[in-house]
């Protein structure tokens, strides 16, 4: 399949979420509920990816050797607290700003994280893999899905 062809992006939801990209990482701004509900997310991550690849949850980097892939990642808030327990992260986003927040919210972190203006069908028309692919609070922003 051709991402030109056929894809999920709905560039409307793209222009709206660009625009608030500066927001990303204000714990009390537009995207307030993420931060609030992060650390449950990162839980459940945790334990679910340590009890699925048989890692001990409590060790300081459960993750290492893992690469995840997170989908719609905005702003990085995911895929921060993932690389800092020692996945190799590519978070992948639509929109060009967010990557660009992203980025910049990495570096000054002191993070290596791969971020990309790019879909997850070309990813996986690249054929690339991760042992674990997320993608939370996308699927309301995504046009023409295909659930045959």
């Amino acid at each position: 399949m051709s991402n030109a062809a056929k894809t999920t992006i709905d560039d409307s939801q793209v222009e709206w979420f660009s625009k608030m990209a500066a927001e990303w990482w204000d714990p009390t701004g537009k995207f307030k509920p993420l931060h609030k509900f992060n650390p449950v997310r990162i839980a459940y991550i945790r334990e679910k990816a340590c009890a699925h690849f048989a890692r001990d949850a409590q060790s300081a980097r459960p993750l290492a050797g893992l690469r995840i892939l997170d989908v719609g990642c905005g702003g990085g808030l995911l895929a921060e607290p993932l690389t800092r327990m020692g996945a190799s992260v590519t978070g992948i986003d639509p929109a060009e700003k967010n990557i660009g927040i992203a980025t910049t919210h990495a570096v000054e972190s002191g993070l290596e994280i791969d971020y990309r203006a790019t879909t997850a069908e070309a990813l996986a028309e690249a054929g690339e893999t991760f042992d674990i692919v997320l993608n939370m609070e996308v699927v309301e922003h995504v046009s023409d899905v295909d659930f045959s």
